[in-house]
Protein backbone atom coordinates (compact mmCIF):
# COMPACT_ATOMS: atom_id res chain seq x y z
CA UNK A 1 0.00 0.00 0.00
CA UNK A 2 1.16 3.53 -0.67
CA UNK A 3 0.44 6.87 0.99
CA UNK A 4 1.66 10.38 0.29
CA UNK A 5 2.07 12.72 3.26
CA UNK A 6 2.64 16.45 2.98
CA UNK A 7 4.09 17.29 6.39
CA UNK A 8 5.91 15.69 9.31
CA UNK A 9 2.60 15.81 11.20
CA UNK A 10 0.90 13.71 8.52
CA UNK A 11 3.82 11.25 8.57
CA UNK A 12 3.48 10.94 12.36
CA UNK A 13 -0.29 10.45 12.02
CA UNK A 14 0.30 7.55 9.64
CA UNK A 15 2.75 6.05 12.13
CA UNK A 16 0.11 6.37 14.86
CA UNK A 17 -2.46 4.67 12.63
CA UNK A 18 -0.09 1.74 12.08
CA UNK A 19 0.67 1.46 15.81
CA UNK A 20 -3.01 1.20 16.66
CA UNK A 21 -3.14 -2.10 14.73
CA UNK A 22 -0.12 -3.67 16.44
CA UNK A 23 -0.51 -6.34 19.13
CA UNK A 24 3.11 -6.92 20.17
CA UNK A 25 5.91 -8.99 18.75
CA UNK A 26 6.02 -7.16 15.43
CA UNK A 27 9.14 -5.94 13.68
CA UNK A 28 8.71 -2.81 11.57
CA UNK A 29 11.67 -2.51 9.17
CA UNK A 30 12.29 0.97 7.74
CA UNK A 31 14.26 2.05 4.70
CA UNK A 32 14.79 5.60 3.46
CA UNK A 33 17.47 8.23 3.03
CA UNK A 34 18.73 10.52 5.79
CA UNK A 35 15.99 13.00 6.66
CA UNK A 36 13.29 11.03 4.84
CA UNK A 37 11.03 10.88 7.89
CA UNK A 38 11.73 7.52 9.50
CA UNK A 39 12.08 8.98 12.99
CA UNK A 40 8.94 11.10 12.49
CA UNK A 41 7.05 7.94 11.57
CA UNK A 42 8.39 6.14 14.67
CA UNK A 43 7.41 9.16 16.77
CA UNK A 44 3.87 8.69 15.48
CA UNK A 45 4.05 5.01 16.38
CA UNK A 46 4.95 6.00 19.94
CA UNK A 47 1.95 8.35 20.03
CA UNK A 48 -0.30 5.57 18.73
CA UNK A 49 0.99 3.28 21.48
CA UNK A 50 0.34 6.05 24.08
CA UNK A 51 4.00 6.29 25.03
CA UNK A 52 4.61 9.62 26.78
CA UNK A 53 8.35 9.82 26.04
CA UNK A 54 9.75 12.02 23.26
CA UNK A 55 11.22 10.00 20.40
CA UNK A 56 14.74 10.79 19.26
CA UNK A 57 16.95 8.92 16.86
CA UNK A 58 19.09 6.30 18.63
CA UNK A 59 21.98 6.76 16.17
CA UNK A 60 24.70 6.58 18.81
CA UNK A 61 23.00 4.30 21.34
CA UNK A 62 21.69 1.87 18.66
CA UNK A 63 18.42 1.29 20.57
CA UNK A 64 16.05 3.37 22.67
CA UNK A 65 13.56 1.54 24.86
CA UNK A 66 10.29 3.46 25.09
CA UNK A 67 7.85 2.19 27.68
CA UNK A 68 4.83 3.34 29.61
CA UNK A 69 2.32 2.84 26.82
CA UNK A 70 0.07 0.07 25.57
CA UNK A 71 3.14 -1.85 24.34
CA UNK A 72 6.87 -1.20 24.69
CA UNK A 73 8.54 0.25 21.60
CA UNK A 74 12.15 -0.65 20.90
CA UNK A 75 13.52 1.92 18.45
CA UNK A 76 16.66 0.74 16.66
CA UNK A 77 18.93 2.75 14.37
CA UNK A 78 21.21 0.49 12.34
CA UNK A 79 22.94 3.30 10.44
CA UNK A 80 26.30 2.66 12.12
CA UNK A 81 26.14 -1.14 12.02
CA UNK A 82 27.95 -2.99 9.28
CA UNK A 83 26.42 -6.44 9.70
CA UNK A 84 23.70 -8.42 11.42
CA UNK A 85 26.37 -9.99 13.63
CA UNK A 86 26.71 -6.66 15.44
CA UNK A 87 22.95 -6.60 15.98
CA UNK A 88 22.99 -10.00 17.67
CA UNK A 89 25.78 -8.77 19.99
CA UNK A 90 23.47 -6.07 21.38
CA UNK A 91 20.76 -8.60 22.23
CA UNK A 92 18.44 -8.46 19.20
CA UNK A 93 16.92 -11.84 20.00
CA UNK A 94 16.10 -10.71 23.54
CA UNK A 95 14.12 -7.74 22.20
CA UNK A 96 12.16 -9.99 19.85
CA UNK A 97 10.73 -12.04 22.72
CA UNK A 98 9.83 -9.16 25.04
CA UNK A 99 6.37 -8.67 23.52
CA UNK A 100 6.90 -5.14 22.29
CA UNK A 101 7.31 -3.60 18.86
CA UNK A 102 10.75 -3.36 17.26
CA UNK A 103 11.03 -0.35 14.93
CA UNK A 104 14.24 -0.72 12.92
CA UNK A 105 15.62 2.25 10.97
CA UNK A 106 18.21 1.45 8.29
CA UNK A 107 17.02 -2.16 8.27
CA UNK A 108 18.86 -2.79 5.00
CA UNK A 109 22.12 -2.76 6.99
CA UNK A 110 20.99 -5.87 8.90
CA UNK A 111 18.68 -7.40 6.30
CA UNK A 112 19.65 -10.97 7.09
CA UNK A 113 18.44 -10.54 10.70
CA UNK A 114 15.01 -9.19 9.76
CA UNK A 115 12.31 -11.83 9.73
CA UNK A 116 10.49 -12.45 6.44
CA UNK A 117 7.15 -11.56 8.04
CA UNK A 118 8.32 -8.11 9.18
CA UNK A 119 6.24 -5.08 8.31
CA UNK A 120 8.28 -3.14 5.76
CA UNK A 121 8.05 0.64 5.51
CA UNK A 122 9.85 2.53 2.76
CA UNK A 123 9.91 6.34 2.94
CA UNK A 124 11.10 8.44 0.03
CA UNK A 125 10.92 12.13 -0.74
CA UNK A 126 8.14 13.39 -2.95
CA UNK A 127 7.98 16.45 -5.19
CA UNK A 128 7.51 19.07 -2.47
CA UNK A 129 9.99 19.68 0.36
CA UNK A 130 7.70 18.03 2.94
CA UNK A 131 6.10 15.44 0.68
CA UNK A 132 6.86 11.81 1.49
CA UNK A 133 5.90 8.66 -0.36
CA UNK A 134 5.35 5.91 2.17
CA UNK A 135 5.00 2.31 1.10
CA UNK A 136 4.04 -0.43 3.53
CA UNK A 137 4.15 -4.16 3.02
CA UNK A 138 3.05 -6.89 5.39
CA UNK A 139 0.05 -5.08 6.88
CA UNK A 140 -3.28 -3.69 5.73
CA UNK A 141 -4.39 -0.33 7.11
Amino acid sequence: MEWITHSPEETRALGAKLAETLRGGEVVAFTGDLGAGKTAFVSGMAEGLHIPERVTSPTFTIVNELEGGRLPLFHFDMYRLESADELFHIGWEDYLVRGGVCAVEWSENVAEAIEPDAIRVSITRGEGDNDRIIRMEGINL
